[in-house]
């Protein structure tokens, strides 16, 4: 018999760590968003690390801006940014204050609320799609700009919680490159996620954009 999930709430200090830690613990665990409509709850299974200033991959290599600042800031942290002028991602902020490391949440399988999931995706062509992607988890979980600097932390009824779940064991974790990372941050093992689960997304390497003539 399977145990059923830990529902305790990760505090901040397992978020407080090195991102190369964080990561692959995160996989298991739990990610409740509250919507005005009811719950969606979203099992962790694909994630990618980013570390902050020493990471030619990462949105702080070039230091602070608006845009990155909430990496900059406490652990536990939620960061969302817009990209392709279309879609959102989701990350948790780790390590210590002023690092600007961040876990990109990539896909998750939805375990309860998949019917208000259904409504933001209406292309997936079934329940193992509907999260498989950072920006389709995204889009699944009602997840914007506006919700950039949430606390997932904080004691109380908030946008996010990340609950312990039932975290796997290191023999579940495969990791690669990351998908879509240019130079010399493409070449990072960076990505992890649990081996042979159907809501993992494919890994695309990255394909430099033709200018126009």
């Amino acid at each position: 018999m399977i145990a059923p999930a830990d529902r305790t709430p990760l505090p901040r200090e397992f978020f407080d760590r090195p991102v190369l830690e964080v990561a692959p613990d995160l996989l298991g665990r739990l990610l409740v968003r509250t919507t005005p409509d009811g719950p969606i709850e979203l099992r962790l299974t694909e994630v990618e690390a980013y570390d902050g200033q020493s990471d030619p991959g990462s949105h702080a290599y070039r230091g602070r801006t608006p845009r990155n600042s909430v990496m900059f800031g406490p652990p536990g942290h939620v960061y969302v940014y817009f990209t392709y002028g279309m879609w959102h991602c989701m990350n948790l902020v780790c390590g210590p204050e002023g690092t600007a490391s961040a876990v990109l949440l990539r896909a998750g399988e939805i375990i309860e609320g998949a019917e208000l999931a259904r409504k933001r995706r209406i292309s997936a062509r079934g329940d193992k799609e509907l999260a498989k992607g950072p920006a389709r988890l995204a889009t699944a979980l009602d997840v914007a700009r506006p919700l950039d600097g949430t606390d997932a932390c904080a004691p109380g009824a908030g946008p996010f919680t990340v609950l312990t779940g039932t975290p796997v064991t290191p023999d579940q974790v495969s990791s690669g490159p990351r998908t879509g990372v240019a130079g010399d941050g493409g070449v990072h093992p960076w990505r992890f996620w649990i081996s042979n689960d159907p809501t993992v997304s494919p890994y695309r390497a990255h394909v430099p954009r033709r200018r126009s003539t």
